[in-house]
């Protein structure tokens, strides 16, 4: 969008950031809230911001800001930017949110974290009151190290994490530190990832699109095989996908065409913009109004 960054009298300004972001169904979710909050003066938009306009972006927002969404490649440059980190993001090592108050003239950017937050609520939808003891988590970017801190949350504070290379991943040993978690980190490979995704009680896929298509196949194999061995086959766990651009995913649709259950990353997506809205605004989350606005979206 190439709307100006000053607010309306009156009115409160809040935006989705990144590059690219067209695609981003933010803007749908927070102006539903808004809707259904009776908020008149609040808008919210969407700016395509590289990391190097990143900056220069920030310094030109004006006192009628509430907040922002941030999105790739935005999590990690913006926390130099900011004023103050809460200690779940610090923790993490990813912003995915900006929040401003103004004291005697003065703007603070805060930086906070709802991905947590909404990987848990999304994990939730499916575990039910079950408990998780084995977990994986498939990747090793931002979104993992957020995924062991929600699977921590939820009482697991050693999944396997498995990625593609060890020797890209010092940001996320980082935060595991940071978060006293103990993960294991293994290569991907195809029988000792597929036989862990089988066994696990739930499974966060936080790698981009199409590229965990790979072990739909696989576990259709791994249960084929066990069918005539002594192992339990599987899945048997709750799998998370991220992704929610395709919709299902294919390792979600194999997920769930082989009995288990699986939750779309668009649920991760609801649960962190509402968590966002509540902090944005003060006002509790209209989950219900967003839901809908997002299920809209989604069947067009």
């Amino acid at each position: 969008m190439t709307d100006d960054l000053t607010a309306s009298a009156g009115g409160r300004r809040a935006a989705v950031l990144g590059h690219p972001v067209a695609h981003s169904l933010s803007p749908v979710l927070h102006t539903a809230a808004y809707r259904a909050l009776g908020l008149d003066g609040w808008a919210y938009g969407l700016h395509d911001v590289t990391e190097e306009d990143l900056a220069g972006f920030l310094d030109g927002l004006d006192q009628g800001w509430a907040g922002l969404s941030l999105t790739m490649p935005l999590k990690q440059v913006v926390i130099p930017l900011l004023d103050h980190v809460e200690p779940l993001a610090q923790a993490v090592g990813a912003v995915n949110t900006v929040l401003f108050s103004t004291v005697r003239g003065t703007v603070t950017r805060t930086g906070t974290n709802t991905d947590v937050h909404g990987i848990v609520a999304a994990l939730r939808e499916g575990l039910g009151a079950r408990r998780v003891a084995d977990t994986v988590v498939l990747g090793g970017g931002a979104t993992a190290a957020s995924a062991v801190a929600a699977l921590a949350e939820l009482g697991c504070a050693a999944p396997q994490v498995f990625v593609r290379s060890l020797d890209r991943i010092g940001p996320l040993r980082e935060a595991v530190a940071r978060m006293g978690v103990a993960p294991s980190f293994e290569v991907f490979d195809d029988k000792t990832t597929t036989s862990a995704l089988a066994a696990a009680d739930a499974v966060v896929s936080t790698t981009p699109k199409y590229a965990a298509d790979t072990w739909a196949p696989l576990l259709a194999d791994h249960v084929s095989g066990a069918a005539s061995g002594p192992s339990a086959g599987g899945p048997r766990g709750v799998l998370l996908d991220v992704v929610y651009d395709p919709r299902p995913t294919v390792l979600q649709t194999a997920w769930t065409a082989l009995g288990a259950p699986a939750v779309g990353g668009e649920r991760m997506l609801l649960h962190q913009a509402a968590e966002q809205v509540r902090l944005m605004t003060g006002c509790p989350a209209p989950l219900a109004a967003m839901d809908e606005a997002l299920r809209a979206a989604l069947s067009h």
